[in-house]
């Protein structure tokens, strides 16, 4: 498995209600793809920064999902491009579900 970080920098003085809703307006999209495992959205307001930690089964998954249009929305939407790091992720404890994840 594949854990992905998506960071990108928000707008000066962008609400935190705009940000959470955008969150929102996307979460669908991401519900319906087969190959995500799991995504944690994330909003840090005093690095004025907003993103998401994905888990994904390989990282050629991740890197379909988050192509060049993606990236330009991105861009398009926030002003700035997205910084992403990839990590293996052989374990995943997952105490709301209460399993640990082992990789495929």
């Amino acid at each position: 498995m594949i854990s992905e970080l998506v960071l990108f920098a928000l707008p000066p003085g962008l609400p935190r209600e705009t940000v959470v809703q955008g969150m929102k307006d996307v979460a669908p999209r991401w519900a319906a793809d087969p190959a995500l495992i799991r995504k944690t959205f994330l909003y840090d307001a005093a690095a004025s920064q907003a993103g998401a930690m994905y888990l994904w089964p390989d990282r050629a998954a991740a890197e379909q999902a988050h192509d060049a249009a993606w990236r330009q929305r991105i861009i398009d939407a926030y002003g700035s491009a997205p910084l992403i790091r990839y990590f293996e992720t052989p374990l995943v404890v997952d105490n709301a579900l209460g399993r640990v994840i082992e990789e495929r």
